[in-house]
């Protein structure tokens, strides 16, 4: 059993008996996964108006979207080095600075001014979407870690999986409010580019935010307490560094340019864009724990393969639903993939066992784990440059098949990988 099959089916009277299957005897995960839910909502606050605020307040262009990705994922190309910087810290406290470092984000962007789109403003939002995005990337290894030492061994995909979902409940709360506070100010005349509306998300961010620090820094010190190295690299986890590589790529195109195609071709405000997030993010509250338990009964190697796979589907679909069908159908499909891409990307939590499975304690994980996601991300900024051309020389349908095309490497490339009993 797991804690959430569904949204909205969790029992007060299973839940206890539920994470004692999940959870070691000896750990005590609530005020870690409080801090993650009220850190998921402010971030599904967050991410809700991202895309619309970029393009309807500060005006930018498909390529300027790519400059705007090229420093926002500066910090995880430099997480390794931030968390070397951190070795006499454990993994809990690493994990309130980074929650810490959110809030201060999001504050410089509610007391920011972005001036219309000027240069100025545009720099000034860019900055503190860097501040917030060093907080989201310093937690992601260390949130796995924790995530996986809480847990009993033999249910390692399974806590991976509550984890997700944890953060998935909170998105789907804070996109939601997106989605109700949009549609009334539309309701109440404001225009889509009137900032108020962004202001007031910002704000109710900032109080959740926080919130998850507060709890966050009541939470008692790990054991994990590792000594990290700037780049970890071990031979044994070349595929694994190689997979962030392709998966980097590939999922860094849909992150950029995936809301940009909704927005900018199909006209989608951002009601209707944090709809689709909240939609997502339902999704994945129903198929992390499944996901989860798929990667426990059928093995990593089978997951990696297989989403990779389904996603080619997804990125053609994505990319010339407009050559085949009428405008609105063509919007309902592409809505449709962009659900199925975030459902697929869920598998990545394939890759965490895989290095779990091949390492040799905890500090190892996080090593590799970090490192990995630097290797993620030198890939990712690039691209994201590279795609922001690409959309603006050539059009979307090219840049979708190279996500395709990245796509099937992938796929291509984990199938090389030794199942665990090899």
């Amino acid at each position: 059993m797991y804690l959430i099959q569904l949204p909205f089916s969790i029992s007060t009277s299973n839940m206890i008996p539920q994470l004692h299957s999940i959870y070691r005897d000896a750990a005590k995960p609530m005020r870690f996964l409080t801090a993650l839910i009220l850190s998921g909502i402010a971030y599904g606050l967050y991410k809700g108006v991202q895309d619309n605020y970029l393009v309807e307040i500060l005006n930018i262009k498909p390529f300027e979207r790519g400059v705007v990705e090229f420093f926002r994922e500066i910090p995880g190309l430099l997480v390794v080095l931030i968390l070397a910087a951190m070795y006499r810290f454990s993994e809990s406290r690493i994990f309130k600075i980074g929650i810490a470092i959110m809030l201060a984000g999001v504050v410089g962007l509610m007391l920011g001014n972005p001036d219309g789109g000027s240069s100025t403003g545009k720099v000034t939002v860019v900055l503190f979407m860097v501040v917030f995005s060093f907080g989201e990337h310093i937690i992601m290894p260390v949130k796995s870690t924790i995530s996986l030492d809480l847990a009993r061994r033999e249910r390692s995909g399974a806590s991976l999986g509550i984890t997700s979902t944890i953060g998935n409940l909170g998105n789907i709360a804070g996109y939601l409010v997106v989605s109700v506070i949009f549609f009334v100010f539309g309701r109440l005349g404001f225009a889509r580019t009137d900032t108020a509306q962004f202001k007031v998300i910002f704000a109710i961010a900032i109080a959740l935010m926080l919130g998850a620090t507060l709890v966050a820094f009541s939470m008692h010190e790990s054991a994990i307490s590792v000594s990290r190295r700037r780049f970890y690299f071990a031979k044994k986890f070349s595929k694994y560094y190689m997979l962030e590589v392709f998966y980097g790529a590939r999922k860094q195109i849909f992150i950029t340019f995936a809301p940009l195609v909704l927005i900018r071709e199909y006209g989608a405000d951002t009601s209707l864009i944090a709809l689709l997030l909240g939609i997502c993010a339902i999704c994945g509250t129903i198929f992390s724990p499944l996901i989860g338990k798929l990667i426990d009964k059928l093995g990593y190697k089978f997951i990696m393969v297989t989403d990779t796979l389904i996603l080619i589907i997804v990125c053609f679909f994505y990319g010339f639903s407009h050559r085949f069908f009428p405008h609105n159908i063509a919007f309902i499909i592409v809505c449709v993939n962009y659900v199925l891409d975030s459902i697929i990307s869920l598998a990545s939590m394939a890759t965490n066992v895989y290095v779990q499975s091949i390492a040799d304690n905890s500090e190892e994980i996080t090593a590799t784990l970090s490192t990995g996601i630097s290797v993620n991300h030198v890939i990712s900024i690039f691209i994201a440059l590279l795609g922001g051309w690409i959309w603006q020389v050539t059009g979307i349908e090219v840049l979708f098949a190279l996500s395709a095309f990245l796509g099937l490497l992938n796929s291509l490339y984990a199938a090389s990988i030794k199942n665990p009993e090899s």
